[in-house]
């Protein structure tokens, strides 16, 4: 079948997971695409055809997919419209997130025909997988977008294909909360973006240099966007977690992809 058009809907704090589907995007070589980022939410209710191709792209956050994106995925409905789904990890485990976007995507009406997962850096301790996606990530995302297009061209009826399998337990883990936060230093001028950028809205403007503890997800949008490199996660507490984590996920991971039989 030939598809007309490719639909992006991601997630990405830090432009990570917005390059992998890219990536898988052009693999796919389909020249029409849409974007749709829910980083800071998405209002609109849209529907899709069978003549859509729409790809998912979710961060791991405590082995799951963000909480607050999920308000966001449901605004999405498909009519049988194929879909893949991506979740992009900080080099330890992505648990039980692809199942849950998995099941998430099902439930709105769409048919999952591939899964991935990849890696990139870790928006916490980005000493673990650092300058990920590299080279040869971005090789095999793009050659996964290569499979997911010609699986796709050989697929006469999309409404028979098998329910995919991914890795996951359900119930889905419970994840904890993380109790570090990105501050500011003397460096910030109060300019103002990471205030607007926030999507949990953890920034007030009057007092930049802090965070609310209570709102803040550990995403690191604040960090990525800040122009004066004014913030970061700080303290003794932090470094000592840091020390720990690296040293548990030294080794580096490697992309797993599932394909529909």
């Amino acid at each position: 079948m030939e598809y007309k058009k490719l639909n992006l809907i991601y997630f990405s704090a830090t432009n990570t997971t917005k390059s992998t589907v890219e990536s898988i995007a052009q693999g796919m070589g389909i020249v029409n695409i849409v974007k749709y980022d829910i980083t800071k939410g998405q209002n609109e209710e849209i529907t899709f055809s069978e003549e859509d191709i729409v790809i998912f792209g979710l961060p791991v956050y405590s082995g799951r997919v963000p909480a607050i994106s999920v308000d966001s995925l449901n605004k999405f409905t498909g009519n049988n419209t194929p879909a893949i789904i991506v979740c992009v990890y900080g080099n330890r485990d992505y648990d039980d997130a692809l199942l849950e976007l998995r099941d998430i995507v099902i439930a709105n009406g769409f048919s999952i025909v591939s899964a991935g997962a990849f890696i990139g850096q870790h928006s916490i301790f980005p000493q673990v997988g650092w300058s990920r996606p590299d080279k040869d990530d971005t090789e095999k995302t793009i050659d996964f977008g290569k499979r997911c297009i010609k699986l796709l061209e050989n697929i006469s009826d999309i409404t028979i294909i098998p329910k995919i399998e991914v890795k996951g337990h359900f119930p889905y883990k419970i994840p904890k909360p993380v109790p570090l936060t990105p501050k500011g230093n003397r460096k910030c001028d109060a300019c103002g973006k990471c205030v607007r950028n926030c999507p949990t809205h953890a920034i007030d403007i009057d007092t930049p240099r802090k965070t609310d503890k209570s709102l803040c997800i550990a995403c690191a949008r604040c960090i990525y966007v800040c122009p004066q490199k004014a913030r970061d996660f700080r303290g003794i507490i932090y470094k000592l977690a840091s020390r720990k984590f690296v040293k548990a996920n030294a080794q580096r991971k490697e992309p797993e992809i599932i394909l529909v039989n």
